[in-house]
């Protein structure tokens, strides 16, 4: 059976870059294509699929991934050369039990008898996340990390600033977005995600979620093209000191979901702003498994580990936490 096709950013010793198509082989692309995001733009302008469009451009240079990842000539699976071309945001609440540990997070002693926001907005979402086809659904937690500064690849360090209350990782699955030269927004696939997420700013209180969201994410290196899988298992670990710290399996696809991922792209990409040519869009689904809410304390050093079929590859970081910089603002 053939595996479904993935789309791999390359990176060689001498900076020079080439895309690899995975199927049950991996082969390079010829050096035409340096990354994803021109693929993608050929393929809108041919009026082809992705995948056909890699397949027009393979070469017979095979490549073995997994010795490659190894190597840290992967990229993550989408870059822009404008990091502020580069959208990275996500919705939460999304899949059926995320909203258990949220909801522990946000509630109070007084509010023990009642249903917290979070609550409510997982509920319209079970009741309306998922509407048919041309109809308007519940509208989902929304928000925003950054742009493209803030996206690391496979290997690379997730940092949390100085000030942060902790950093946690949240496996996930992200859309990956090209906006047309007419607006429109093509999905060009999706990749294994480590959202990472600053939790116990979260906890203090539910209106800093949009402070505890101001982080790094790490995308995985491979870009998984065509319908996405509607149930999707894989394992979120954290390793200290060589030594597993924890693991829990995690659940996604929209088998494991509230909300449909037309419904979230719908609430996503209504607003205009959103739909500026060129750009790329990088969209977080979210999860239901978090370690904090096992009681895990991460530190700086921990290890990141995400790994799902259909996916070849596990998306590995490790933590670091960054010296305190104070900023100054000065009058002009």
């Amino acid at each position: 059976m053939t595996q479904q096709a993935r789309l791999i950013q390359h990176r060689g010793d001498q900076g020079d870059r080439r895309v690899i198509l995975a199927e049950d082989e991996a082969y390079f692309l010829d050096p035409s294509i340096g990354s994803v995001r021109e693929l993608a733009t050929a393929a809108i302008a041919a009026g082809r699929s992705l995948l056909d469009m890699a397949r027009q451009h393979a070469t017979r240079e095979t490549v073995n991934i997994a010795e490659e990842l190894e190597a840290g000539r992967l990229l993550g699976a989408i870059d822009h050369p404008d990091p502020s071309r580069l959208m990275l945001a996500g919705t939460g609440l999304t899949h059926l039990g995320s909203a258990e540990g949220r909801d522990a997070m946000h509630k109070t002693a007084a509010e023990a008898e009642t249903q917290t926001d979070s609550m409510r907005m997982f509920l319209e979402g079970v009741e309306g996340g998922k509407p048919a086809a041309g109809q308007a659904g519940a509208q989902p937690e929304w928000f925003y990390k950054g742009d493209g500064q803030s996206m690391v690849g496979p290997g690379e360090t997730l940092c949390a600033p100085a000030f942060a209350g902790d950093g946690g990782e949240e496996p996930e699955l992200a859309g990956i977005y090209l906006i047309g030269e007419d607006g429109t927004p093509w999905r060009l696939g999706v990749t294994l995600a480590n959202e990472f997420s600053d939790h116990v700013t979260e906890r203090h209180n539910y209106l800093w979620l949009a402070h505890s969201k101001l982080r790094q994410a790490a995308l995985g290196a491979e870009l998984l093209i065509g319908a996405p899988p509607h149930d999707i298992r894989g394992t979120s670990r954290i390793r200290r000191g060589g030594k597993l710290l924890w693991e829990n399996p995690f659940l996604t696809g929209e088998a494991n979901m509230s909300h449909s991922l037309a419904n979230l792209e719908a609430h996503h990409f209504k607003y205009p702003a959103f739909r500026r040519p060129g750009d790329i869009h990088v969209h977080f689904f979210g999860t239901a498994t978090l370690s904090c809410a096992d009681g895990i304390e991460t530190r700086s050093g921990d290890r990141f580990e995400i790994e799902a079929a259909p996916f070849a590859l596990p998306l590995i970081n490790p933590l670091a936490f960054a010296e305190a910089a104070p900023v100054e603002v000065r009058t002009l």
